[in-house]
């Protein structure tokens, strides 16, 4: 059974940064894609950056050039490292793992508040 651990949440002023981190454990295979979506509240949850087994990302478009994802398979761990953070980026966040019989896993979220 994949359990999902989320951690670097927090509050940050504007123009600051944080580091998500979600460490994936009980997998036998390496996941097909590994990913960080947002949900703002009474909104729905949106992709923010994907990466894939084969290391293509896909970025929303608000967070382009601001936001970088990665992932370590040997640690079992995607990164969302933020910069330049914006009030607008407010919201909690949640990892996405795939893995390779397509079961879709979700972390439990990690708020990130960016004011001042």
């Amino acid at each position: 059974q994949v359990q999902l651990v989320e951690s670097g949440g927090g509050l940050v002023q504007p123009g600051g940064s944080l580091r998500l981190s979600c460490a994936a454990s009980g997998n036998k295979f390496s996941f097909r894609t590994m990913g960080w979506y947002r949900q703002f509240p009474e909104k729905q949850r949106d992709p923010v950056a994907i990466i894939t087994d084969t290391g293509t990302t896909n970025y929303a478009d608000s967070v382009k050039g601001r936001f970088t994802i990665s992932r370590d398979n040997a640690k079992n761990t995607v990164y969302l490292q933020m910069n330049s953070l914006k009030p607008e980026d407010t919201a909690v966040y949640y990892c996405n793992v795939v893995d390779s019989t397509w079961l879709s896993v979700w972390g439990k979220g990690t708020p990130v508040t960016v004011s001042s």
